[in-house]
C-alpha cells in the first residue's frame, strides 16, 4: 500500500505542477507518467511488454497507458464499499425503495417483448434481469464516470488484490483492441466495472451478447444486447429457469439453537457463500422449526436451500441466490436483487 500512496502523491504534485505527457509514435514505447516515483513508471513498463505479449497492438498501448493516472478515490472506495459497511436495512431502504420498484415496474412492462424473447432464449425470469440491471445503473441511467483503465491500474497497484486486478485491465486493454468501444468513452465504477449490467473485463469477453445482431456487443446503450448479456451470465452460472431464489422466513429461538447444533455452515466459496449454512430439503427445514412469516408452514416443493442470517432477519435461498452471488458476492447486494425482483413482478 505505501508504494501506492508514494506515487498517488508523486502524480498528484506532477498534475498540480501542470506537467505536460509527451506524445510519441505509435509503435514508440508509452509515455510514462512523470513523477518523481520510479516504481510505477517500471511497472507500467513491465505491463506494457506483458501486454504487447498478448498481441496488444502497440497504439492501442499508446493510447491507453499515455494518460493512465493514480486515483486516489478509487482506493477510498475500495475500502468503504457499502455492500459491506451498511445494515441490510439501511442498505434496502436505498436500493430497493418504492422509486425503485415504480421504475423496475415501469421498465419491465415497456420491455416486455423483448424481455420475454431473451427470457425464452436464456430461460432467465424477465423480473430478475430488470432487478440486476435496475440495481447495476439505476436502469441504465447511470455507468459510471472513472477511467476504466487508470481504475484498474490504480487496483492493480495496489497490494491488496494486485493479481485480479492486474488481469481485468489486461482484459481492458483487450476490449479496446478488438475495437468494441473507443478509449474516451471507456469509463465506468470505480472498480473497473462497465456498461449498464456493471461487467468487469473479464465478464464481458467472457458473456457479453450481441443480441440485436448488429455485429457488437454493446452493453452500454443497446437494451437488447444489455438484457441479453445480463441473461447470459446468469445462465452460464446454473440458473434454474423454473426456480426463484429464495424468501424470508422466521426462525424462534429454540429452533435457531437446533439448526446451529445439527446443521453444518458451507466451507467453501466466497465470504458471503461461507455464512450460508448447507442445504437441505424444505422438509427438513420444516422440521428443524423454519416457518414463513405469521408461522405458516414452508412450501411443498422437492427443493433444497439454504439457510442465511442477516442482523435479525432469517431467509431461506435456493440455487439461484448462489448464482445472484457470482454476479456480486455480498449478501445485501444478493438479497436487493431477489426483494426487488419479487416486487416488480
Amino acid at each position: 500500500m505505501r508504494r501506492l500512496v508514494t506515487a498517488i502523491l508523486a502524480l498528484a504534485f506532477c498534475a498540480a505542477a501542470g506537467g505536460p505527457l509527451a506524445q510519441g509514435r505509435p509503435d514508440a514505447p508509452p509515455q510514462l507518467p512523470q513523477a518523481s516515483d520510479p516504481a510505477f513508471a517500471a511497472w507500467l513498463a513491465e505491463l506494457r511488454t506483458e501486454a504487447l505479449a498478448l498481441g496488444i497492438a502497440p497504439a492501442v498501448l499508446e493510447e491507453a497507458l499515455a494518460t493512465v493516472e493514480l486515483l486516489p478515490v478509487v482506493v477510498e472506495r475500495d475500502r468503504t464499499q457499502a455492500e459491506f459497511l451498511d445494515t441490510l436495512d439501511r442498505y434496502l431502504a436505498r436500493r430497493v425503495n418504492s422509486r425503485t420498484i415504480a421504475t423496475g415496474r415501469d421498465m419491465a412492462g415497456r420491455h416486455t417483448e423483448l424481455l420475454a424473447r431473451i427470457s425464452a432464449t436464456y430461460g432467465v425470469q424477465p423480473r430478475f434481469i430488470v432487478a440486476i440491471w435496475g440495481l447495476e445503473s439505476n436502469f441504465g441511467q447511470f455507468t459510471g464516470v472513472r477511467p476504466t483503465v487508470s481504475a484498474l491500474a490504480t487496483l492493480a497497484y495496489d497490494d491488496r488484490r494486485a493479481a485480479y486486478f492486474r488481469r481485468e485491465l489486461l482484459d481492458a486493454l483487450r476490449i479496446l483492441n478488438r475495437g468494441d468501444i473507443e478509449l474516451a468513452s471507456l469509463k465506468g465504477s470505480w472498480a473497473g466495472a462497465m456498461g449498464q449490467p456493471q461487467f468487469m473485463p473479464s465478464s464481458y469477453l467472457e458473456y457479453a451478447e450481441d443480441f440485436d445482431g448488429d455485429g457488437r456487443r454493446d452493453i452500454w446503450a443497446s437494451p437488447a444486447d444489455v438484457f441479453a448479456s445480463i441473461a447470459n451470465y446468469l445462465k452460464a452460472r446454473g440458473w434454474a429457469a423454473r426456480e426463484t431464489w429464495g424468501r424470508e422466513v422466521k426462525v424462534a429461538k429454540d429452533a435457531a439453537a437446533r439448526i446451529k447444533a445439527e446443521v453444518a455452515m458451507r466451507r467453501s466459496g466466497c465470504n458471503a457463500s461461507r455464512q450460508l449454512t448447507e442445504r437441505l430439503p424444505l422438509e427438513r427445514w420444516e422440521e428443524l422449526g423454519v416457518r414463513l412469516p405469521g408461522n405458516k408452514p414452508l412450501p411443498k416443493a422437492d427443493m433444497a436451500a439454504s439457510l442465511l442470517a442477516v442482523g435479525s432477519r432469517r431467509f431461506l435461498v435456493y440455487g439461484n441466490y448462489d448464482t445472484i452471488l457470482a454476479y456480486n458476492c455480498a449478501h445485501a447486494y444478493a438479497l436487493s436483487v431477489g426483494l426487488l425482483a419479487d416486487r416488480i413482478q
